[in-house]
C-alpha cells in the first residue's frame, strides 16, 4: 500500500533529517517505527503526508507517486495523519471536532453515515458528543483525534507517538483500541516512543537511527533480538519475550 524509496528530507535546505529511508507497509498491516529521539521518526510521517519537503527519493501510495503533493491532496487520496501531542479544537464540542474531520465531504448523507460509524466504533465519543473537547482526558482526546481522522474513511492511518504523556493503564487501553482498528481492516503506520508496547502491538517494525534504517523485521523478532534489547528496549530479550507473551501480538 505504501512504499518509501530512499527518501531524503529535512526542514532546512541542505540539512537532511532523513538520509535515504526506505520502508513499506502492506495492506492490513500495522507497522511500528521506533528509535531514539532525533532519529527522524516523526519526520518520516510528515514527509509522507506532505508537511516536509522531500528532496530525494520517492513515496508511493497504492502504486502512485505522491512525493511533492500538497497535504490536502495526500489526505484526499486516503492517508490520515494523527500528529504527536493533542490536536483537538478544545473549545469546540466532540461532535464539532468530528465534523471538522469531514469538512471536505460535500454529501450530507455520506457525512452522516461516517459520523454514525465513528460513534458506533467509539461509544465514548457518542456519550460525550456535546462536551467541549478540552474537557476530555489525554487518552480520550487521542481517541477523538483518531475518530476525526476516520471521518474520511482512509485506508491508511499514521499515528505519531499515540502514547505520549499517557498513564500506563490509559496507554494499554489506547493500544487495545488501535489493535481493534487494525483488525477491522485499517492499515496503520505508527511512530511510538515506547518500543516494547509499539512492537508488541504490530506485525512488523523498523528501527531508525540518525535518519537511516538500522534494523527491520517482524515485530516479535525485533523484540527477541539481543542487540535491539540492549540498544532500544532497555532490557534483556528475556524481558522482551515475556512482555510479548503478555501482550497480544497482532
Amino acid at each position: 500500500m505504501l512504499a518509501l524509496e530512499n527518501v531524503v528530507a529535512g526542514y532546512i535546505p541542505g540539512v537532511d533529517i532523513l538520509c535515504g529511508v526506505s520502508l513499506s507497509v502492506q495492506e492490513g498491516e500495522m507497522v511500528c517505527l521506533v528509535g531514539p529521539n532525533g532519529a527522524g521518526k516523526s519526520t518520516v510521517l510528515r514527509a509522507i503526508s506532505g508537511l516536509v519537503k522531500i528532496s530525494g527519493g520517492n513515496v508511493r501510495f497504492k502504486g502512485e507517486s505522491i512525493a511533492g503533493r500538497r497535504p490536502e491532496q495526500i489526505l484526499a487520496r486516503g492517508i490520515a495523519h494523527v500528529p504527536q501531542g493533542h490536536s483537538v479544537f478544545p473549545r469546540m464540542t466532540v461532535h464539532e471536532n468530528l465534523l471538522m474531520g469531514g469538512y471536505s465531504v460535500r454529501d450530507r448523507a455520506t457525512l452522516r453515515g461516517s459520523l454514525a460509524e465513528v460513534y458506533e466504533m467509539f461509544p465514548l465519543l457518542k456519550d460525550r458528543a456535546r462536551e467541549k473537547a478540552g474537557n476530555l482526558s489525554g487518552g480520550q482526546q487521542k481517541i477523538l483525534e483518531m475518530g476525526r481522522a476516520l471521518m474520511l474513511k482512509p485506508p491508511l492511518m499514521m499515528l505519531d507517538e499515540p502514547s505520549l504523556g499517557l498513564a500506563p493503564k490509559t496507554m494499554a487501553n489506547l493500544f487495545d483500541t488501535i489493535q481493534q482498528l487494525n483488525r477491522s481492516g485499517l492499515t496503520i503506520l505508527m511512530v511510538e516512543q515506547n518500543a516494547r508496547q509499539g512492537l508488541a502491538a504490530s506485525h512488523r517494525g523498523y528501527v531508525l537511527e540518525l535518519g537511516r534504517e538500522k534494523f527491520h523485521g517482524k515485530a516479535h523478532e525485533l523484540l527477541d533480538s539481543p542487540e535491539m534489547a540492549k540498544l532500544y528496549l532497555g532490557g534483556s530479550t528475556e524481558n522482551g519475550s515475556s512482555y510479548r507473551r503478555r501482550s497480544e501480538v497482532a
